[in-house]
């Protein structure tokens, strides 16, 4: 199977697919949720996912915060259109880089797998403070990205793809205005079966981002769930304050 690349219709599907049934975006919302949980969220409010794509987080999270309402946004009709059909909330085609919304009316913005693929020349900087204007004074940030790792990835400017050093994106935070409230990476000891595959990808591609690199499995496994359960005592550690030293993935949980 094939590496879609970030707007593609096969990918819009193959995330379907891996935010629906893998482990590893099983094992995220549970991180996602218990960093959540540190903050004190009122009971009911509106969370804006950017980059909804398939729209599943938004059902995600009225499934864990019922009074609250959702909406999402992403750059391409194929995400739109999938997020639509999901139901969870209203949705639109626009961009991280100038949000449709006033000034301090979300009360928690959610964005996965984002700020990465965003325009080298500051898209990342111009989102965050997009994000920063429509968030309500205290309102929340919650942020995934990717992590600098092993192999190292340059910047690819033909797919506007950069990979964090959390001291990096935390200057980056706190330049929009925001207070961190948790940043580490993540995804660390199990992020190192990636690696071979990684350097596969990278021996065969001319370019240095390489597409959606995981695969849908064939339904649920006692493996995903160890996995996932082991994902869950990295998230606990973070959540309680501890930063890890290498992983491949980079979450930030922040207030305005």
């Amino acid at each position: 199977m094939t590496a879609p690349r970030i707007f593609a219709p096969e990918y819009y599907e193959r995330m379907r697919l891996l935010e629906g049934g893998s482990w590893w975006n099983a094992g995220m919302r549970d991180v996602a949720a218990m960093l959540l949980n540190r903050v004190a969220l009122p009971a009911r409010g509106v969370m804006l996912d950017v980059g909804c794509g398939s729209g599943q987080t938004m059902s995600w999270f009225l499934s864990i915060r019922p009074g609250w309402h959702a909406v999402g946004l992403d750059v391409a009709w194929d995400g739109v259109r999938a997020a639509h059909q999901a139901g969870a909330g209203p949705v639109c085609m626009a961009s991280a880089l100038a949000l449709p919304l006033p000034d301090h009316s979300i009360d928690l913005a959610i964005t996965l797998d984002v700020v990465q693929h965003l325009p080298l020349d500051g898209g990342d900087a111009q989102a965050l403070a997009e994000l920063r204007r429509v968030l309500k004074p205290g309102g929340h940030l919650f942020v995934r990205t990717n992590a600098q790792a092993f192999p190292r990835t340059a910047d690819d400017p033909t797919f506007n793809f950069h990979k964090y050093r959390p001291a990096e994106f935390r200057a980056k935070l706190e330049r929009a205005g925001f207070v961190v409230v948790r940043l580490s990476r993540l995804n660390a000891l199990l992020g190192l079966a990636e690696i071979p595959r990684e350097l596969r990808a990278k021996a065969s591609q001319s370019s240095e981002y390489h597409g959606l690199l995981a695969t849908p499995s064939a339904g649920r496994s006692r493996t995903g769930s160890i996995k996932r359960a082991w994902l869950n005592v990295e998230g606990r550690l973070v959540s309680a304050g501890w930063r890890m030293p290498f992983g491949r993935t980079l979450v930030a949980l922040c207030r305005s």
